[in-house]
């Protein structure tokens, strides 16, 4: 079995890790701790960021990475579809295309194939487009099939599909709209699952506000889709937190706090396929007033959750996962990201899009007098983690610990992704399920996102693989982030 396979339609318990790395963003193998608790850890921004500017006369006074990147095996390069605000050039919205052979600096060719009145050079590849979400598809044999993108069509005021050859020259595909709902929506194709992915904005009453709240479809050969199910609602932690999230830009606001229209949408969402489950970065919106120009006024923010099964989402912590910008700097005021992270190397890459505006600010509405360009603008930036360190398990200098439910597994070692203080260690126990001691590991100390524990008296794993067991991690100044059984 891959480790990137979901895990086997069986019962959940014993639950089956396989040789899939285990996260701590969730707490589903989790029975029992003593004196441990679970981290957050935030993505480290590139220090170059912004990384992509508008600088171009088509693009406007802003870019958002409304869309998506991925890389290119085949022709080892980076590309990326967002779009750019310049209504003169293109109707709105034009998706744009640019390319980087490392991921951090980024070209924009000038390889367009929409038509202008202003120029003929320019790199905008698809007209009326928001939310490209592009996928490359290596498998399908139709050349003209090889790139395949779901997003929102303006003039068709829909969620729609296209196709293309090279990923800049795109056709319709879809015949009707793949989903009801209104502009915002994310798309990916899933690997483990065979399916491709989508999280569709529709709008739907939760206590008292009609909210946008988004949804998941999938599609086993991108023509039939399934029926939406909810995936994403706001709920009263979100609501309780909302006053916080705005006071933080209270500088940027345009208009004063109405305490009856308070409370915190969903606006997108971004996702990582881990191997054993489905990160998302939210979009928040969290809602001070409505503004002059008939919309909502308030400020973005990137939340993480996780699911197991792309319908069940757990959020357990409702702060940023991308900090914000401090006031005045250019991911100060709304976020959104790429439609997926990306592994590069021992790291994951998130996209997202930052402006040091927030929802309601009349530089959205008007061009006048407001600002564009010489004060407001959004751009394109980085935000990366190392590999699977999202959320920590911590056990003190006193120590403590971790036990988990009963498991099974396959693989031939285990490594843990876990770092450790002066003076830290990790020792682990394999316990069957009355609790009796299996197997007992040598300390593991330093950082590593690899570490192969090794057992006392020479356990050999192999004679252990398919049977149900637990594991109990002894954490002395220790940060846990993942475990794994490999071959």
């Amino acid at each position: 079995m891959s480790p990137c396979s979901p895990a086997p339609a069986q019962g959940a318990s014993p639950f089956d890790v396989g040789t899939r790395a285990q996260l701590f963003v969730d707490q589903v193998l989790v029975r029992s701790t003593q004196n441990v608790c679970f981290t957050l850890h935030p993505a480290q921004k590139h220090p170059n960021n912004p990384l992509v500017v508008a600088d171009k006369p088509w693009e406007g006074w802003r870019l958002e990475i409304y869309g998506s990147v991925l890389y290119d095996q085949e022709e080892q390069l980076f590309k990326m579809w967002y779009i750019g605000e310049e209504p003169s050039f293109f109707a709105p919205y034009p998706t744009l295309y640019a390319t980087s052979h490392d991921g951090i600096h980024w070209e924009k060719p000038l390889v367009g194939t929409i038509p202008s009145p202003k120029t003929r050079a320019h790199n905008a590849v698809a007209e009326q487009t928001e939310l490209a979400g592009v996928i490359k598809d290596r498998a399908d044999p139709d050349p003209s099939r090889r790139y395949k993108m779901i997003r929102w069509a303006n003039d068709l005021h829909g969620y729609h599909t296209m196709v293309s050859p090279d990923g800049l020259h795109w056709t319709q595909f879809s015949k009707e709209p793949i989903c009801r709902g209104a502009d915002v929506i994310t798309g990916y194709f899933d690997e483990a699952r065979a399916l491709y992915v989508a999280f569709p904005k529709i709008v739907t009453p939760v206590r008292g506000h009609d909210r946008r709240c988004f949804y998941v479809i999938t599609s086993p050969d991108f023509l039939t889709w399934s029926e939406p199910k909810l995936a994403f609602a706001p709920d009263l932690r979100d609501d309780a937190g909302s006053l916080a999230r705005i006071e933080e830009v209270r500088p940027m606001l345009d208009v004063p706090d109405e305490p009856g229209l308070m409370h915190t949408d969903f606006y997108g969402v971004g996702v990582y396929p881990h191997e054993s489950c489905t990160l998302g970065f939210l979009w928040m919106l969290s809602i001070n007033n409505d503004a002059r120009y008939g919309n909502q006024e308030g400020p973005g923010e990137l939340q993480l959750a996780v699911s197991r099964d792309l319908e069940d989402w757990e959020r357990p912590f409702r702060i940023p996962c991308v900090p914000r910008g401090g006031g005045g700097e250019w991911d100060s005021g709304f976020f959104v990201t790429a439609a997926r992270a990306l592994r590069v190397g021992d790291e994951v890459w998130l996209y997202y899009g930052g402006s040091n505006y927030t929802h309601g600010t009349p530089c959205l509405y008007r061009a006048e007098g407001t600002g564009r360009l010489t004060e407001f603008t959004g751009s394109i930036g980085l935000a990366v983690w190392k590999a699977d360190r999202f959320v920590s398990a911590d056990g003190p200098g006193e120590g403590g610990t971790l036990t988990t439910v009963p498991i099974v597994y396959l693989g031939e070692h285990l490594e843990l992704n876990a770092a450790t203080g002066e003076g830290g260690s990790i020792r682990v126990e394999l316990l069957d399920l009355s609790g009796k001691v299996l197997a007992c590991s040598k300390p593991v100390s330093g950082d590593s996102l690899r570490h192969q524990v090794v057992w006392s008296g020479g356990a050999d794993l192999r004679k252990m693989s398919g049977t149900p067991l637990s594991i109990r991690f002894h954490l002395r100044s220790a940060e846990l982030y993942a475990f794994a059984f490999r071959d």
